[in-house]
């Protein structure tokens, strides 16, 4: 296994700097467009520490069709849950928010948080492997797009990568739109 503490401590000060000085609404802006024309359910994150928010464009996208927030169930994959604004949240033990009631739905389309990333699309997470085992669960049975959500500066070059890690389909940053492999 890879040694990622380091690049795990270095990316968390990365981000804390980009949540204290830059404006997020282009990356906003760059999300929404990214997710027009997304078919299926949307799968968001409620943001912890200084996660860039995406409940801007959450909200919106609600106006448009079914969203989702993750629950998550020890180290297994996450379920998905329906939210809509004004939906009542509960917090799990690692602090995630999620639905506290409501049907579970599959996601077709993901928007993940991150610690950092790589023009490859690798992401480097908390450690606990949620999203990597969840995306490889979801792609056994069927297309699902994985958007990572970001700073442009939590961007790395290329991260330790392990058998296990589940690649991001889309990097949306305040700066631009990336999408590894082409």
């Amino acid at each position: 296994m890879s040694d990622k503490a380091a690049p795990r401590k270095a990316a968390r000060a990365r981000r804390k700097l980009a949540f204290e000085t830059v404006d997020p609404a282009p990356a906003l802006a760059r999300l929404e467009a990214a997710l027009d024309g997304a078919t299926g359910p949307v799968a968001f994150y409620w943001p912890m520490r200084t996660e860039i928010d995406p409940r801007p464009a959450m909200e919106r996208a609600a106006g448009r069709g079914p969203v989702c927030l993750p629950v998550t169930h020890g180290f297994g994959p996450l379920t998905f849950r329906l939210w809509a604004p004004g939906t009542l949240l509960t917090r799990d033990d690692f602090g995630t928010e999620f639905p506290a009631g409501g049907p579970d739905v599959r996601p077709a389309t993901l928007v993940v948080p991150l610690l950092a990333f790589d023009r490859r699309g690798h992401r480097l997470g908390y450690g606990a492997g949620h999203y990597d085992r969840t995306l490889d669960a979801l792609r056994r049975d069927g297309p699902v797009t994985a958007i990572g959500f970001a700073y442009a500066a939590q961007e790395e070059p290329p991260l330790p990568a392990e058998a296990t890690d589940q690649p991001l389909d889309l990097i949306v940053t305040e700066t631009e739109t990336i999408r590894p492999g082409g």
